[in-house]
């Protein structure tokens, strides 16, 4: 089922179909497992979803690096 929402092709999703990431809300107080639980809850795709009237579809590399650790490298680079 995972394999699934990873691999839904952008430019032909319904955007109807898809939930707002604007109406999640997250547990700040819970261990990250829990809080990730949750957002995957109630995205029901947490590969892709809207925010607004835009569709978004998010990849996740297999690697330790953390957005910030990308963010720094790429400020250096430039």
């Amino acid at each position: 089922m995972l394999k699934e929402m990873k691999n839904i092709d952008i430019c032909t999703v319904d955007l109807e179909t898809l939930v707002d990431a604007s109406i999640v809300t997250v547990n700040m107080n819970l261990p990250k497992a829990q809080r990730m639980a949750q957002v995957a809850e109630q995205l029901g795709n947490p590969y892709c979803f809207k925010c607004g009237k835009i569709a978004v579809k998010l990849s996740y590399a297999d690697t330790s690096a953390t957005i910030d650790d990308r963010m720094e490298s790429y400020m250096r680079m430039r």
